[in-house]
């Protein structure tokens, strides 16, 4: 190349014009034209273009590319395509172009174009491609040199402004930063599809696979930098501004008319016209601009950046100085300090470098390393510093950069995870280590480090197309749009699932009759994709109507929530109406049902809904359709319809019993029940009804009591006869269910009427005097119950959960103490066999306690109670109430001949020695011990409150308050308690003395002292007794007449427990007080020793003479007393003397005398030898 004028003007051709003229294409056409040349391009991308142009026209072994990163030099290349920067000074070639010259102004590059322009030249011809704002300085500086214009091939006008969201397709917008470009290219992702990404930081690789995207047609949009104006080659229709200034790496400035028109002139390639325009964000263009970019008439360029190329290298501080020479010609201006100037002036200050540095070898090898190009951009001072760690290097004894290091900052950048911004300066920091591999003399292996860093770029870049396009593209929109562009009509397909794909893309999915676009598509040519897939959704929406029309009833299935569901997907909901059982079917379906289509759907639809209430409602249906049912019975079967078939007893109490039998009949016809609790269909508790209930319920009254009919709670499971009731959920979801709430459980009404089934009998059982039986079990005989496994089994819970269920409807919960499972002979005749009467040893424990009793007694300490005060009543809805009361009734209804009698615990111990066989010896006292105490809980319905009145009246009389205050022998709840000390003539009942011969501790003839009983002297003040808590049901307390109770066999007026023979019973009588009316005993409570009565009629129980009670009443009339009868005080009841003859044998005591004989007798022979 020569450098004196001669050179510099001989054969000199400036090619000036706007963008789009063909000036590179003229210039590779005329350089193949040649044996040789070379050409400089200002891009890598447009030189690896260009290179690839060459390469398959000629051969890869023909041509060469050059670049700062990358060099492929062929041994017998012609031609050679360059970076401006990178051009060789060595090689001689007949042709030389340079391409964008007016980049001599440029602040950074202008001074290497400039450069360029005024010492690069062919032997045989030099081409300067530019602008025509060029011409002037060109002529000064080139004197003689000519000048051809290339006038536009299309034509450029201005479009105005825009919004991003409405950018014609083929737009390119461009941007000044890298989070602008990202932030418009995420815009137009969402709303047109996707748009390429071209910016400077990115690897050629990367910005030539996003090129390829927007130039293949799969996306119709490209965000850029202002790199898109140097020499890209782009099919663009319309160039948008989202900015009109840059930063140029020292200021913020406004761009000029000549870089405007550089960059819009991309617009309108070949014969297409092209516009450009600015965004929302972007002040719009005046009218002077607008007629400058249109007409491409700029201002000339009148300076050239210039750096003086004759350097001094024999020394760092004449380098510096060679460096700072001023330009002689005109037009030239020395260039600001670039980057490499910047390191050497860093790096010189260190004393180690300048060391290095002392020979002109030394000098031109640390300006070669500070060629380096800043490609990370982090720092002036931390490109410095690499600057100076390789010089270092290369100065050390072995002149290379070691392998190990080399290999340790390649490996940093060996990874292809992370976003966008991460992999962006990974391929910064590649492209150094690829620029410094590229040195031949830096590696001891050059050709491994270029290679191994080549392939870490490429994957690099590959890893960064990749992530920009799932970023910036969505790949199924934009292949819909390139398909709708380059076809009349797109193919569509609907698969079994109903998925719908558009050339061979998925766009959406057909859910019944309603077409729903892909939501990851959302707001992305919505439009389009409807229009591409209409015509396979009429003929499948048609074609699905038609099976709908023809379906059975079990193709259809109702949700809890009220969807319609027809193979699988949802076609429709119901919706309340006026009859509870014939909701409405709103089909769902958009625009593409046809008219007659929609109404075969929604007949068949009402159809089913009439066929499954038909079918799985069929007792309301029925009774809602009855004509024989008249009167208040229709207004019964109205409600029941009305309420999903169920009503609270309590709730039509009044009409319930304002029924006849013949209304009656009329309901149950139908399948009512009338339960105690509710009235029901119990065909309807099954789980299809019920389900089905709970639907219509939910679309009913679902929002007015709080539940979402989308989101309700999950019903009982099928099966469960009983759940946990959750507070959350209100009662009419469970009663819809077919379920009673009680407390915190909720029962099927079934099995609640099951459980009123089981309580009824043992409220109502009572046993008849001349025919003894056990109870049933649970049954307390005095009008309570307590709870048996079979009410447990029945609701499946456990026993404190059922007493809150018990609670809940009404009973009320007594505690008392529980009654050992023991029998007490009494004491016999003395004709009695002695081996009947050693019957002792039988009632030991029992005895024992009732004697700790009497002996507790003796020292002044009241005995325990042996029956504690009822629980606390739980709070109950009124219908418990009704309904226990109802129980109670029913109970009442049942005949009754006398209440059953109880076992008693003795009170005392009776010693039985070998002198009581014999008649000889006396009895000798025993012990008192005190037994534990194992209560029980007893139920019983819950007094009204028209009985509560007179039971607090009772209280009071009992309590010396009102008339009759201390009437003895009344046992009724809450009764006045006396305190319990001794009494004058009070004997322990263990102190006792037993006559052999009678069993009575006075002598004979005496009467017989029952076990357990205070023996009182004659003529000695009778004891205060303990008075009894009435256990019998409210219906036996007041106001009810008792059954008149016949007078045993023997003599008039006495009569024992139920279940014994009259002898045993005059035994028994002696420890029990008197009962009144049905209500049994307290048991051993009620024991206390009593004496002789002074004058009181000697009744062996305590029961008056010809069935009287305790104030002696002969007409079962409770509370009076016989006007012709005068006031009795306290009244002391004692044994009767025994009877004559010995002892009943079909007595359970005799019974119980003869086998334990047969045992004796059993166990005596085995024991003989």
């Amino acid at each position: 190349m020569g450098s004196d004028l001669e050179t510099r003007i001989r054969h000199v051709t400036a090619v000036l014009g706007p963008t789009n003229t063909g000036k590179t294409h003229l210039a590779i056409e005329r350089m193949l034209g040649h044996e040789s040349g070379m050409i400089g391009l200002p891009l890598r991308l447009l030189a690896r273009e260009v290179y690839d142009k060459i390469a398959n026209r000629l051969g890869a072994d023909k041509v060469a590319l050059i670049t700062g990163e990358e060099k492929i030099r062929p041994e017998r290349a012609r031609f050679y395509v360059c970076t401006v920067e990178a051009m060789p000074r060595d090689i001689d070639v007949d042709f030389l172009a340079i391409d964008e010259i007016q980049l001599c102004a440029d602040p950074e590059r202008g001074h290497v174009f400039t450069d360029r322009l005024l010492h690069a030249r062919g032997k045989s011809e030099t081409l300067l491609l530019g602008a025509q704002t060029m011409r002037e300085t060109i002529s000064d500086l080139i004197p003689g040199a000519n000048f051809i214009s290339r006038p536009r091939l299309s034509k450029l006008s201005y479009a105005g402004e825009k919004k991003i969201t409405r950018l014609p397709a083929r737009t390119a917008v461009v941007a000044f930063s890298a989070n602008e470009v990202y932030a418009i290219a995420e815009l137009i992702r969402r709303q047109s599809g996707g748009t390429a990404v071209v910016l400077g930081a990115l690897s050629p690789r990367t910005r030539n696979a996003q090129v390829a995207l927007y130039q293949s047609g799969d996306v119709n949009f490209l965000v850029a930098t202002d790199a898109i104006g140097m020499g890209l080659n782009l099919d663009v229709d319309h160039v948008a501004f989202s900015a009109t200034r840059k930063f140029d790496g020292q200021n913020h400035r406004s761009l000029t008319p000549g870089e405007l028109g550089q960059i819009a002139g991309r617009a309108g390639r070949h014969m297409n016209d092209g516009t450009f325009g600015v965004t929302g964000g972007a002040e719009p263009f005046s009218a002077d601009i607008v007629e400058r970019l249109e007409t491409h008439n700029f201002d000339s360029v009148r300076t050239l950046q210039w750096r003086n190329r004759n350097l001094d290298f024999n020394t760092l501080e004449l380098l510096r100085e060679s460096l700072r020479e001023l330009p002689n010609e005109a037009r030239l201006t020395r260039a600001r300090m670039a980057d490499d100037v910047a390191a050497l002036e860093t790096v010189t200050r260190d004393r180690e470098i300048e060391d290095f540095a002392s020979s002109p070898a030394a000098v031109v090898r640390l300006w070669d390393v500070c060629q380096i190009p800043d490609y990370r951009k982090i720092s002036s001072q931390n490109h410095a510093e690499l600057v100076s760690t390789l010089y270092k290097f290369l100065m050390a004894s072995e002149g290379r950069i070691p392998e190990d290091w080399f290999a340790k900052q390649v490996a940093f950048a060996d990874r292809t995870d992370g976003d966008i911004d991460t992999l962006s300066n990974r391929i910064a920091h590649i492209r150094t280590w690829t620029f410094v591999s590229n040195r031949l003399d830096w590696l001891k292996d050059p050709g491994h480090w270029q290679g191994r860093t080549r392939e870490i770029e490429d994957a690099l870049s590959d890893a960064m197309h990749e992530r920009l396009t799932q970023r910036f593209v969505d790949k199924r929109t934009s292949a819909l749009m390139k398909g709708m562009r380059d076809k009349d009509e797109l193919s569509a397909e609907i698969a079994e699932d109903g998925a719908i794909q558009v050339e061979n893309h998925y766009v959406g999915r057909l859910k019944g009759f309603l077409f729903s676009p892909d939501s990851q598509a959302d707001n992305v040519h919505g439009k389009a994709a409807r229009s591409a897939a209409a015509q396979v959704l009429s003929r499948e929406i048609s074609m699905r109507a038609r099976r709908v029309a023809a379906a059975k009833a079990d193709a259809f299935k109702l949700q809890r929530n009220g969807r319609v569901i027809w193979r699988d997907e949802e076609i429709g909901k119901i919706e309340a109406s006026d009859d509870p059982l014939k909701p409405r079917f709103v089909l769902i379906a958009d625009e593409h049902i046809s008219g007659p289509d929609r109404e075969k759907v929604q007949a068949r639809l009402d159809q089913w809904l009439t066929e499954i209430a038909a079918d799985k409602l069929k007792p309301l249906v029925d009774i809602q359709k009855a004509e024989d049912i008249a009167g208040l019975a229709r207004g019964i079967a109205f409600r029941l319809t009305e309420s999903s078939g169920v009503l609270k007893r309590e709730a039509v109490a009044d009409e319930i019993k304002s029924l006849d039998q013949a209304a009656r009949a009329q309901l149950r016809k139908y399948g009512v029940r009338f339960g105690a609790f509710n009235i029901f269909f119990p065909l309807l508790l099954k789980p299809a009804p019920a389900e089905l209930l709970l639907s219509y319920w939910a679309l009913r009254s679902g929002p007015a009591a709080g539940l979402d009919p989308d989101a309700l709670p999950d019903g009982p499971r099928p099966g469960l006869t009983s759940v946990a009731a959750d507070p959350a959920v209100p009662e009419a979801f469970y009663r819809a269910y077919g379920f009673h709430v009680c407390g915190p459980r909720a029962v099927r009404f079934d099995i609640l009427e099951r459980l009123a089934d089981l309580i009824r009998p043992l409220l109502a059982f009572r046993s008849k005097p001349n025919e003894p039986a056990m109870p049933p079990k649970g049954s307390t005989g005095d009008g309570g119950f307590t709870v048996t496994p079979d009410m447990m089994s029945i609701l499946g819970c456990s026993p404190e959960e059922l007493s809150h269920v018990l609670k809940a409807l009404g009973f009320r919960l007594d505690r008392r103490l529980v009654k050992p499972p023991a029998l007490v002979a009494a004491p016999m005749a003395a004709s009695v066999d002695a081996a009947s009467v050693d019957a002792g040893p039988i009632a030991t424990g029992p005895v024992e306690t009732a004697a700790g009793d009497a002996a507790l007694a003796k020292d002044g300490i009241a005995a325990p109670e042996h029956s504690s005060p009822a629980e606390p009543d739980a709070p109950s809805p009124a219908a418990g109430s009704e309904a226990v009361s109802e129980i109670a009734a029913a109970a009442e209804t049942v005949k009754i001949a006398k209440p059953e009698a109880e076992m008693v615990r003795p009170t005392s111990r009776i010693e039985a020695g070998s002198g009581v066989a014999d008649g000889s010896a006396a009895a000798s006292p025993a012990a008192p011990e005190v037994a534990e105490q194992k209560y029980e809980d007893v139920w019983r319905p819950r007094r009204h409150r028209h009985d509560e009145g007179a039971a607090r009246q009772d209280r009071g009389r009992r309590h010396g308050r009102g008339p009759n205050a201390h009437r003895p022998g009344d046992n009724r709840q809450g009764g006045y308690r006396p305190a319990m000390g001794p009494a004058p003539g009070f004997q322990s009942s263990s102190a006792l003395a037993v006559n052999p011969n009678t069993g009575n501790p006075n002598g004979p003839g005496d009467g017989a002292q029952a076990e357990g009983a205070m023996a009182t002297a004659p003529g000695a003040e009778a004891p205060f007794r303990r008075p009894h808590r009435d256990r019998r049901p409210d219906h036996q307390r007041r106001g009810h007449k008792p059954q008149q109770q016949a007078p045993s066999s023997g003599q008039p007026g006495e009569q024992g427990p139920p279940g014994m023979a009259p002898e045993a019973a005059a035994t028994e009588a002696a420890g029990r007080t008197g009962q009144r009316g049905r209500g049994p005993s307290r048991g051993a409570e009620q024991n206390q020793d009593r004496g002789q009565g002074h004058g009181r009629d000697q009744r062996r129980d305590g029961v008056r003479p010809h069935g009287r009670d305790r104030d002696n009443r002969g007409d079962g009339k409770t509370g009076e007393r016989r006007r012709d009868e005068p006031r009795r005080g306290p009244e002391m009841i004692s044994a009767a003397p025994p009877r004559k003859g010995g002892a009943d044998p079909d007595s359970p005591f005799a019974k119980l005398m003869a086998l334990r004989e047969a045992m004796d007798k059993q166990s005596k022979e085995k024991s003989s030898p």
